[in-house]
């Protein structure tokens, strides 16, 4: 192939710019893609609702406004603003008739999650979901490695309230072990509802 400068002269070819172009090729994945991790979670169930899998959304987070200005009567900038209270997880509805709530967390770790990214209250809140027979867990994705794990919120819980004794994180390797991992792709994004739909098989057989 040549390649040509705007005004027409060919450019000169040495095989650096095929090279380029096909690191390029293969680098180019969901991570790269300007689309972040919870991104690709909304844009995946916007693809299941619009498909009538499931009904999962965002929940929004409790926030009061203080201070708002008015620069011009079309317009408001607020000025000053602070949470109302601690949030819980980020999703939660409904899939075949069943209440799922989960927590998407990610870190650039590439052999360990630490335990210091999940919070007080949203154990407790896993806690009371699982109480109430919910499908409770969370989305793990190593950033570094472009790799994303469904997990139990049981196990979430067990190694949480073990840390004071023991490791304050998840090893990949025990995540690979206890965890079931999520290929991401085009279309839904993030296809958790596999890792699910496989969770729920396994939790019959019990």
């Amino acid at each position: 192939m040549v390649f040509r400068y705007p005004n027409g002269h060919p450019m000169p070819y040495d095989g650096t710019m095929k090279q380029k172009m096909q690191a390029k090729e293969k680098t180019t994945t969901f991570a790269n893609r300007g689309m972040r991790f919870e991104e690709a979670i909304n844009a995946s169930n916007d693809y299941y609702l619009n498909r009538g899998q499931a009904v999962i959304h965002k929940k929004p987070t409790p926030v009061q406004i203080v201070h708002v200005d008015y620069p011009r009567r079309s317009a408001a900038v607020i000025k000053e603003a602070y949470f109302k209270e601690a949030s819980t997880t980020d999703y939660n509805g409904v899939y075949q008739g069943r209440y799922l709530d989960f927590e998407a967390k990610e870190t650039k770790n590439k052999t360990s999650f630490p335990l210091k990214n999940f919070h007080e209250h949203q154990i407790i809140h896993m806690r009371n979901c699982l109480k109430q027979n919910g499908i409770c867990f969370v989305l793990l994705w190593f950033s570094t490695l472009e790799r994303c794990f469904f997990l139990d919120s049981h196990q979430l819980i067990h190694y949480w309230d073990s840390q004071h004794t023991a490791k304050k994180s998840l090893s990949l390797s025990l995540i690979e072990e206890i965890g079931i991992e999520i290929q991401p792709k085009i279309a839904p994004r993030i296809p958790y509802l596999d890792a699910v739909s496989h969770y729920l098989q396994e939790k019959e057989k019990i």
